[in-house]
């Protein structure tokens, strides 16, 4: 059989050489096309040369490629187009995401494989986790990435019986151009990546985009737990399940309290899932339980599944119990919505937060404050949370260092403060890590570290 070469004869400038860019640039080659690279560093460019692929700047002179294959972490729109995005639009060339040519080689390839597609601010990875879970346990042959995980464009050609597991990212869903998801899922939105979007209202049409190319046969999952999101539900041309950790959602699933429920009755009691605590999980396990059953799973296959889910790292990631006191590493926690979410999963802790704000800082989660004993500072946001946190009479200090704040707040742990220590950021981390997974990573080893030290 000749190998699949779903591209060949096209030109694709591959531009931004990070994990996702040159996994699509060495696929997109082994699938025929025509491929010149580029990326702003030097490093990133020597590594695809060794990999044998062509190199050269598309924003010098006229751009003569087809199309652009532009890193999500590039702009080409806000807040100031990179010039290479720049030179593809004025030359009318598409500026397309890797999902985009995934979901063309597998139609090029014949194979009817299903495309699910989940976005929200928060809660997308451990939705798209717990999906690819639940699948696995009923046996379906299915591959997750994208935004989680392996990049799309290192993800196998599946058959028709295949499902693809996507978590989509803003910057990915804005670059589609003919990908269908059914299913499709946005769970919630709140303010984030609003300099590539511009305001709240391009943030959600970018959102918006996992719906569409839907049609009526189709299936929506909607969070219904901000207005936002609900709003989007007059717009939908597939049949809506609306989803909710809070209310119920006659035709949806919902939880009440802790138990996952949906128009025939109980699910689950989420307690039984000891990886999903907490409203937010409520409305995540919600939302997968609304996906698996559009993909035909049982009740209790889902429920089954569940149960054994172990939950993903840097999300409320239990890392130790030393002396009676839970370390719990949250460093996916970037913004105040997502660190909103993990405070309200417990009744009193000790706080370690800070690093690049969001907009607004933590002033959000001014309702959530009596819920922290004493609060630990670091990166370059500490001055302000501290200021915001001492006008609401929070206990707190400036540990300044993620080194210096996990001993400091292990120790107001044992003096009683709080008997969970909680990595919840609700901050960026490039101001002293490469990402949140070097942050979380770096929390669990400290914590080792104390536990080591105890038991000596």
């Amino acid at each position: 059989m000749s190998p699949l070469r779903p591209f060949g004869g096209e030109r694709i400038a591959v531009v931004g050489l990070g994990r996702a860019g040159a996994a699509a640039a060495r696929r997109l080659r082994d699938w025929g096309a025509e491929v010149t690279c580029w990326d702003d560093g030097a490093p990133a460019r020597a590594a695809a040369e060794r990999d044998g692929l062509a190199i050269g700047d598309p924003a010098a002179g006229r751009f003569r490629w087809d199309a652009l294959l532009l890193s999500p972490g590039i702009p080409h729109r806000l807040p100031a187009p990179h010039s290479v995005a720049a030179a593809a639009r004025a030359a009318g060339a598409p500026i397309l995401c890797d999902v985009e040519y995934l979901y063309r080689a597998v139609r090029a390839a014949g194979s009817g494989a299903r495309f699910l597609g989940i976005t929200g601010t928060n809660g997308k990875s451990t939705t798209t986790a717990l999906v690819e879970h639940l699948l696995r346990a009923a046996g379906r042959r299915v591959a997750a990435g994208a935004n989680l995980g392996p990049p799309a464009l290192s993800l196998d050609l599946l058959g028709d019986d295949g499902i693809y597991a996507l978590e989509m990212s803003s910057y990915s869903l804005e670059r589609l151009a003919t990908v269908r998801f059914n299913p499709g899922a946005m769970l919630n939105l709140s303010p984030d990546h609003l300099d590539r979007h511009g305001d709240m209202a391009g943030y959600l049409a970018a959102k918006a985009q996992i719906f569409a190319r839907q049609v009526p046969e189709d299936i929506a999952v909607l969070g219904m737990d901000d207005a936002a999101t609900a709003g989007l539900r007059r717009g939908l041309a597939a049949r809506c399940v609306p989803i909710s950790g809070l209310a119920p959602q006659p035709g949806g699933v919902w939880a009440e309290g802790a138990m996952l429920r949906d128009d025939a009755g109980s699910i689950l009691d989420l307690r039984e899932a000891p990886a999903l605590p907490g409203a937010h999980n409520a409305q995540n396990a919600a939302a997968a339980a609304a996906l698996a059953f559009a993909l035909g799973l049982g009740r209790a296959q889902v429920a089954d599944a569940m149960r054994s889910y172990a939950g993903l790292p840097h999300r409320q990631e239990r890392v130790a119990e030393i002396g009676g006191i839970a370390f719990v590493n949250d460093s996916k926690a970037t913004n105040a919505d997502s660190a909103a979410r993990a405070l309200a999963s417990y009744d009193r802790v000790v706080l370690i937060a800070g690093g690049v704000a969001k907009q607004g800082g933590i002033a959000a989660l001014a309702p959530l404050f009596p819920r922290i004993a004493r609060a630990v500072l670091i990166g370059e946001s500490a001055p302000d949370f501290a200021a915001t946190l001492a006008a609401h009479g929070v206990p707190h200090e400036v540990a300044g260092t993620l080194e210096a704040a996990v001993p400091a707040a292990a120790a107001a742990a044992r003096a009683g403060a709080a008997a969970v220590v909680l990595l919840a950021p609700a901050c960026a981390s490039w101001d002293q890590f490469s990402g949140f997974e070097a942050r979380g990573e770096r929390f669990r080893a400290l914590v080792q570290g104390l536990a080591t030290e105890r038991a000596a």
